[in-house]
């Protein structure tokens, strides 16, 4: 059997587990914010890059399940989905504590008014896994970094779940 995807308990996952898991935890993600409703319309922009394709992928899976309707262009009607990840979540944690900005930390949230994060609780690893295992066509970006998340990067590879623990206790603040 070949395994896709490994959790830090060791636990592994074939391509067809990898998929299922993450198509669950989308639909896990929209309900425990409670993002979207029945009659919803949302809009999304895919800008090409994995996050983007990754995030039309499961808003149309999502649609076809649910009752919403999706729209090209935005109006003041519809709810606005972003690709936002655990790890541009933390990034801009670790960046606004070290500045002293705590009231911009609110921004963080999974839903701020007709704002939705449906891919929340995902790190980008898993989102870039899932759209080259579902064959989603993107755009590679070189993403600049500065120090703060180099720093971030390299602690969550010497200590996995740091990015999701960052943001678990930002959840547990706000």
């Amino acid at each position: 059997m070949k395994y896709v995807y490994e959790f830090t308990n060791q636990r592994k996952l074939t391509k067809s587990e990898f998929l299922k898991y993450f198509q669950k935890k989308v639909l896990y993600t929209i309900r425990k914010f409670e993002m979207i409703k029945n009659n919803d319309l949302i809009f999304y922009e895919n800008k090409g890059d994995f996050r983007g394709v990754v995030l039309e992928d499961v808003l149309k899976m999502f649609s076809e399940k649910a009752d919403i309707k999706l729209v090209k262009r935005n109006n003041f009607k519809a709810k606005k989905a972003i690709s936002s990840t655990i790890d541009m979540g933390s990034d801009k944690f670790i960046h606004e504590l070290i500045k002293g900005k705590v009231e911009n930390l609110r921004d963080l949230k999974a839903v701020q008014g007709k704002v939705i994060k449906p891919l929340y609780l995902f790190l980008d690893e898993e989102v870039l896994l899932y759209a080259k295992l579902k064959g989603l066509k993107f755009r590679k970006e070189d993403e600049k970094k500065d120090n703060i998340s180099n720093f971030i990067g390299n602690l969550e590879e010497k200590h996995p779940e740091i990015k999701r623990a960052i943001i678990n206790s930002y959840l547990e603040l706000f």
